[in-house]
């Protein structure tokens, strides 16, 4: 079969220029291309991640004794011997006069924060943290939004040992607490609000709601972002405004921890239950985001890098990490596209000279219907634009090319929350082809695996990875048998990590995403379990039952309906549909409010009570009955049918 004309092909200069090239000298194969570099990183991996150790001048306290001491899935043993600490590397390569962030808002407003009063701040916080009790392996937790203050606080806990956890004030207070109690934190870390779409939301009393709901805080702190004044309040802990935490003259100290020390607790979705605590370590997040920003990336001390996304998702990861290459990282609050400026954040990215501007399908999608021209701007110094989230189609790449630089590399990516990286995008070498990621990333074993746990190529398997990375969960929290962590990515192939995403792996070697094969709901890349729309939808006393699902469509859209089975005696009127969207909002997130409510007979179950979620998505989408579920299995078979015809009269309606 014949390789098809890429859509792209990298600037033999700036490939030349590149950290990647650079790094291919370092290992002594100067001449060869990704995919020569490709197979030696997954097939040689003590030589590879111990290259990248070299490559990035990793600062042990204590030297490694083996790259990998033991190679299994779960379980493999990397750097072990190793003592380091996350928070001295995202702040050492900083000159003291640069700017480490800059922070940046909806209504185009900035302020700058160099690297010297960055230092200050984490050392202030981490001296304010330790005399409130918190030391190595106890847990920090921030209701943050996308400011240059959950960066300072995360790299402050950091610096103790301690272990941090995020998410944004979008949640409710019960959802965040769903999260938050199952670390047992000793002190959380609170705006008194954020912005979105043109209106200030006031987060005081959901602040108070989620320290009522987390009864191990000894400390509250207290962050005057948007200027709500802080009333006195019942707090049941010791309560302090962040000015005073932060402002404070202070050393900075890092203590030395294990190469697999906890560093952070990242949250899944609760699809079915709780949100999953997952476990990242220093040194595995270290490698695994100084390999994806400063290779694939590019990102060196004269980058600026701007990606949209909140603090719960795991993008904002990769935001703080940016610091460790050098590179200037910028914080927005606010939506991708308000009312009053929907192009606010390319205009920024001019502004500031960003060199790397990430978002999602969606957003790139909408600045194109809405006819958006991030060209008035000026978008000359971007050299990557980044996608993820979702799959890119193929109609979004002329729109780029066309309204942002002909040069432009358009990285199409996709990862997971679960190894807080990449699976697979793009590198400075690597061509582009429309609708499609380019590569695989360096040092991952990626493949598509067919039900038999066979690898196939040119056809739609799941998204498998068959040896270690080092940036894979240390463990689930509270997990301590590590069942849940087992089931959740190797029940499927034994010993091989199962994603949860349907790809193909091409004969010219891209990757072509087609959607989860779980039911996650993942829109514009912030995802939430279906679960928790359930749980607010099915309190309500109109609605018997509910069912959310989230459908990727062949046009790069995202469908998300919600279907119903009303109370006896209950009409699905106008009201009921904004009751029903107001307690989404307020009571789960205002961002997976569904694009219909559709009130159904009933809702299909396993004959053990359990919803069927993914076939359910997958019959709306098209799939045939006999592929998706076995109707011995439903407790009322009948029902399958009324979802078969409901998929077929949309993709009617709709073609």
């Amino acid at each position: 079969m014949s390789v098809p004309e890429p859509f792209m092909t990298p600037d033999p200069r700036a490939v030349a220029d590149s950290n990647l090239m650079d790094f291919a000298r370092h290992v002594g194969m100067s001449g060869a291309d990704y995919a020569d570099l490709y197979h030696w990183s997954v097939t040689d991996l003590e030589g590879f991640w111990g290259a990248v150790w070299e490559y990035f001048d990793i600062d042990a306290d204590t030297p490694y004794e083996r790259v990998l001491a033991e190679e299994r899935m779960p379980g493999a043993r990397w750097f072990t011997g190793a003592t380091l600490n996350y928070a001295h590397h995202a702040l050492r390569n900083l000159a003291d006069d640069a700017v480490a962030v800059i922070a940046l808002d909806e209504t185009g407003s900035c302020y700058e924060v160099t690297a010297s009063r960055l230092r200050a701040q984490v050392a202030s916080v981490a001296a304010t943290l330790r005399e409130l009790g918190v030391g190595s392996g106890d847990r920090v937790v921030g209701y943050l939004p996308n400011t240059p203050h959950a960066i300072v606080a995360f790299l402050a806990a950091a610096s103790l040992g301690a272990v941090w956890s995020v998410c944004g004030q979008d949640y409710a207070p019960e959802a965040a607490a769903d999260r938050f109690a199952q670390l047992e934190p000793t002190v959380l870390i609170a705006a008194d609000g954020y912005l979105f779409n043109g209106t200030t939301h006031d987060r005081r009393d959901a602040t108070l709601e989620l320290a009522h709901a987390l009864p191990t805080l000894k400390s509250t702190l207290l962050v005057d972002h948007v200027g709500l004044p802080w009333p006195s309040r019942a707090y049941p802990s010791l309560v302090l405004p962040w000015e005073e935490a932060a402002t404070r003259t202070e050393e900075l100290t890092c203590t030395p921890v294990p190469f697999d020390h906890p560093l952070w607790v990242v949250f899944s979705s609760g699809t079915t239950g709780l949100p999953k605590g997952i476990v990242h370590g220093h040194g595995g997040v270290l490698l695994e985001h100084l390999k994806t920003l400063g290779l694939h990336c590019d990102l060196g001390p004269d980058d600026c890098f701007l990606w949209y996304t909140t603090t719960h998702w795991m993008m904002w990861n990769l935001v703080a990490s940016t610091l460790l290459t050098g590179a200037t990282t910028c914080t927005y609050d606010g939506s991708p596209a308000p009312l009053t400026q929907p192009d606010i954040l390319w205009k920024l990215a001019a502004r500031h000279r960003v060199t790397v501007f990430g978002t999602s399908p969606q957003y790139l999608l909408g600045m194109a219907k809405f006819g958006i021209d991030p060209s008035v701007h000026d978008p000359s110094s971007i050299r990557v634009v980044g996608c993820t989230g979702s799959a890119l189609p193929a109609s979004a790449y002329p729109w780029v090319r066309d309204h942002v630089g002909d040069r432009v590399l358009l990285a199409s990516i996709s990862g997971g929350t679960d190894v807080v990286s990449g699976f697979a995008g793009s590198a400075p070498n690597t061509p582009v082809w429309a609708g499609e990621l380019s590569a695989p990333h360096l040092g991952v074993a990626l493949a598509a695996y067919d039900a038999e746990g066979f690898p196939v190529v040119d056809r739609v398997g799941e998204l498998v990875v068959t040896r270690p990375m080092p940036s894979m969960p240390l463990y689930f929290w509270n997990d301590p048998d590590g069942t849940r962590y087992r089931d959740a990515y190797f029940s499927f192939y034994p010993g091989v990590w199962r994603h949860g995403d349907w790809i193909t792996v091409t004969g010219h070697g891209s990757v072509i995403v087609h959607g989860r094969s779980d039911s996650t709901l993942n829109r514009n890349g912030v995802r939430l379990g279906s679960a928790d729309i359930h749980g607010v939808v099915e309190r309500l006393p109109e609605i018997a039952e509910a069912l959310v699902i989230g459908a990727e469509e062949p046009d790069g859209g995202y469908w998300m309906p919600l279907f119903v089975v009303l109370a006896a005696g209950v009409t699905l009127d106008g009201p009921l549909r904004q009751k029903i969207k107001e307690a989404i909002r307020t009571g789960a997130s205002p961002r997976h409010v569904p694009d219909e409510i559709i009130e159904v007979p009933g809702i299909p179950h396993t004959r053990t009570g359990k919803k069927l979620e993914v076939p359910v998505k997958r019959l709306l989408q098209g799939a045939p009955v006999e592929q998706v579920v076995n109707l011995a299995t439903v407790d009322v078979p009948g029902l399958i049918d009324y979802y078969v015809r409901l998929g077929a009269e949309r993709r009617e309606r709709s073609a």
